[in-house]
């Protein structure tokens, strides 16, 4: 028996396979209380089985080994840094760096503006660094900061992730957005223009706005996460500024951490109009990986957390294993998660779905939005769902009555929502910062998606005032 769905078999459709998913990962995880690892392994495990029932050139075999296979992938793009991170993580709080920067903030912008700092730090970060990669060097300060007054640890930690974000999706010369204007023609100068036109309500309304509404509602404790606990951070809150590491060296893991990724994204984006840039290409494309530059940052990081504490080289390197299987095991979740998205992927959801959007007579930069939203909604991947989007509307530009920057916009905001249990940047975001799945689902899937609606929003009233910025 099947139900037919304008000519397709409903037990062939990518959309059975979507939903038997989402029923088993819900099933394990929130029913029946798994550890999640074990969880969206499982998960993982049961697509891959109904992908070799049904999709082409997809055997029983692969049903084990595709989901191994993915998450490798996920740990080789994940390992290091999540590992490098938990070092970061660790040493800044307990040398005292972290709090040393958060009483820095104080002192520039005041106590009751504590979320406004986190909220710029974490955006101006973003632009030229992955999402990934400020989460991790901006949980600390989150943390630092809660332990510091003592309250609002679900204000910092949503301002800190929208700001990320939000810049993630919008904003070039970070690679997410950089890809898509690339890929439908749009001018980089003027999607740089556009992208922070859209991104400071976006970040505003899931930073601030939401922020302080949830932070009212839901008080999250501060547990113990990253090798370091409670009572740790709260002796660290307590000590006198002047035994803390200066400023300079409190922030000198994120300013190696940053240059160095920055400088591998400035030359990459810039060397066709500056080409003295391409001598120092191969120098910026080592240190500037994430693996390379988040690795030294982590020395650097260790280094002060030696100097400023009074411990031996064996107690030194005993803290710093200690974060090292907490990074793991942070590491094997969120590589866990990308592992059951890319089931879903290879299930061909995302072109399934794709290609009954584009039968529909809507607005083109709708019609994007959608497209990227329900891809990244079905198998989890902002990445994914703005490449996916971009290469279908990519032949349509010409029908564009507005700049190409906008449709870069749409596809971003798309991209970017409802971030939950498929999208490895969920696991990222709950472990780190020491969340339940509960408090997840309430803060970092409620802030993604109203990035991308405020996004969409402001794209439309946009685009119908100033449709071709510059000319």
């Amino acid at each position: 028996m099947f139900i037919p769905l304008q000519g397709v078999e409903f037990s062939h459709s990518p959309l059975l396979t979507f939903f038997i998913g989402l029923l088993v990962v819900v099933a394990l995880l929130v029913w029946l209380d798994f550890p999640a690892f074990i969880g969206l392994i499982l998960a993982g495990f049961t697509v891959g089985v109904v992908n070799a029932v049904f999709v082409p050139d997809f055997g029983p075999a692969d049903a084990a080994t595709e989901v191994a296979g993915a998450f490798g992938d996920n740990m080789t793009g994940i390992g290091i840094p999540i590992l490098a991170a938990a070092i970061i993580g660790k040493s800044m709080l307990e040398s005292g760096a972290a709090q040393r920067i958060v009483r820095g903030f104080q002192n520039l912008l005041g106590k009751d503006n504590s979320d406004i700092a986190l909220l710029g730090s974490s955006s101006v970060l973003a632009i030229p660094v992955f999402f990934d990669s400020v989460f991790y060097l901006m949980a600390p300060l989150a943390r630092s900061m809660r332990a510091r007054v003592g309250r609002d640890y679900t204000l910092f930690l949503v301002v800190v992730g929208a700001g990320a974000a939000t810049a993630h999706v919008f904003v070039p010369p970070t690679p997410g957005p950089l890809a898509v204007a690339a890929q439908v023609g749009s001018d980089l100068g003027v999607t740089i223009f556009i992208g922070l036109i859209t991104a400071i309500p976006a970040v505003t309304l899931a930073g601030l706005v939401y922020g302080r509404w949830i932070n009212a509602r839901l008080d999250i404790p501060l547990r113990d996460t990253m090798a370091t606990t409670t009572e740790e951070l709260q002796e660290v809150a307590d000590r006198p500024t002047s035994s803390l590491p200066g400023l300079l060296a409190s922030l000198s893991p994120i300013l190696v951490a940053v240059g160095l990724i920055g400088s591998y994204t400035v030359v990459d984006s810039f060397q066709d109009v500056l080409p003295a840039l391409g001598s120092i290409e191969p120098i910026v494309v080592f240190v500037g990986d994430k693996n390379v530059a988040l690795m030294l940052a982590a020395v650097v990081a260790a280094y002060v957390l030696y100097s400023h504490n009074e411990m031996t080289s064996s107690e030194w390197s005993e803290e710093l294993t200690e974060a090292l299987k907490s990074g793991g095991n942070i590491a094997a979740i969120t590589a866990a998660g990308g592992a059951f998205g890319a089931m879903l992927a290879a299930s061909g959801i995302g072109d399934y779905l794709a290609g009954i959007l584009q039968e529909f007579g809507i607005g083109l930069l709708i019609t994007a939005w959608l497209i990227a939203a329900i891809v990244r909604i079905a198998q989890g991947s902002a990445t994914a769902a703005m490449l996916t989007a971009a290469g279908i509307m990519a032949p349509l530009t010409g029908q564009l009555s507005v700049s190409a920057a906008y449709l870069v916009m749409v596809i971003g905001a798309g991209g970017n929502i409802c971030s939950w249990y498929n999208d490895s940047g969920f696991w990222l975001v709950k472990e780190i910062g020491g969340l339940t799945q509960e408090e997840t689902l309430k803060t970092w899937t409620v802030l993604t998606t109203i990035i991308s609606v405020s996004g969409l929003i402001t794209t439309l009233v946009v685009s119908s005032i100033i449709p071709y910025p510059f000319g």
